[in-house]
């Protein structure tokens, strides 16, 4: 079983800065993470599980970029 693997909703157990995200990709203990405000390469370490109301938050972020930008988000 893959820790937080690729389209795990996920948030920042150490800090609020980077908002919720979903994850990327996954290369050993590091996670490349779309976060609502950056996208960044974390340790899984540092992610936990999203909570609903972050899951929704993240869903309905990325449904309004592909809106807006096509399907690459």
């Amino acid at each position: 079983m893959v820790l937080h693997g690729k389209g795990a909703y996920v948030a920042h157990a150490e800090t609020d800065v980077y908002g919720p995200g979903k994850v990327l990709g996954v290369d050993g203990e590091l996670r490349r993470v779309r976060f609502v405000y950056f996208v960044a390469t974390v340790g899984v370490g540092v992610l936990r599980p999203a909570d609903a109301s972050e899951e929704a938050w993240v869903r309905a972020w990325i449904a309004e970029r592909r809106q807006r930008y096509g399907d690459g988000w």
